[in-house]
């Protein structure tokens, strides 16, 4: 799902960048309002978990890839906001030092994975969860849910940009300057991997993750760990 430079028109690449700089500054301030000190690891943590999931990727024609991304898992842990920023960081320096995702597309890139995705998947999640527990049942199944449509809301927002590039720019000719295939290409070619393949993964991701979290740290999701008082505590309950 990496937009790669010279695919994007600086027309629509530098107006992305700019629009990410606000909502990078909001996300710091929300971060900073909302986050405790003991948070701060395990956002470091699922940021450098989402730069390794996403560099396993799967070529797609027209030079984006298919990949999951762990930012609905993020926001389901910390908040979109916080997911915002950790996906936001791993880009970057995907982009800066590996050459994964270019530079002038940093603020596309960001704003289709470090904003669509976490927060689309972050509602889904708390409208089908409701007042359940995180390791019920039912949560672990809006996490499933949630991973696979905010991934997918993010790869047609991507291929959506691809697919105007080629309708908006072209030469004299009519031959595209960028974007070399039309928007039912793109869209579908886009929507085609990540329908069958990487949604599956990055719902898998979610779900399996949130499960592990809830189970073995609930306080990450905002639930406490049931206390065994005999065994725990070692205190007699027979009094």
């Amino acid at each position: 799902m990496h937009i790669p430079d010279g695919y994007l028109a600086p027309q629509t690449a530098i107006p992305l960048l700019a629009v990410m700089v606000p909502v990078w500054g909001i996300a710091v301030k929300k971060v900073q309002q909302t986050m405790k000190k003991r948070e701060v690891p395990v956002l470091a943590v699922g940021a450098a978990f989402s730069f390794t999931i996403m560099m396993f990727n799967l070529p797609i024609p027209g030079g984006s890839s298919a990949h999951a991304v762990g930012a609905v898992l993020l926001a389901i842990l910390l908040g979109p906001w916080a997911a915002c920023l950790g996906v936001s960081t791993a880009l970057i320096i995907q982009a800066l030092v590996f050459n994964d995702g270019g530079i002038l597309s940093i603020g596309a890139n960001c704003l289709n994975m470090g904003v669509i995705m976490p927060f689309i998947g972050y509602y889904i999640y708390k409208l089908i969860k409701g007042s359940a527990s995180a390791a019920s049942g039912r949560a672990i199944a809006a996490a499933f849910i949630a991973g696979y449509l905010g991934l997918n809301f993010a790869a047609l927002s991507t291929s959506l940009m691809f697919g105007t590039q080629y309708e908006w720019f072209k030469s004299a000719s009519g031959t595209p300057l960028y974007f070399p295939l039309p928007l039912k290409v793109a869209v579908g070619a886009m929507m085609a991997e990540h329908l069958t393949l990487a949604g599956p993964v990055e719902a898998l991701v979610t779900a399996l993750g949130l499960s592990f979290v809830a189970r073995s740290y609930p306080e990450l999701v905002g639930e406490e760990m049931p206390l065994n008082v005999n065994n725990n505590l070692g205190v007699n309950s027979h009094v």
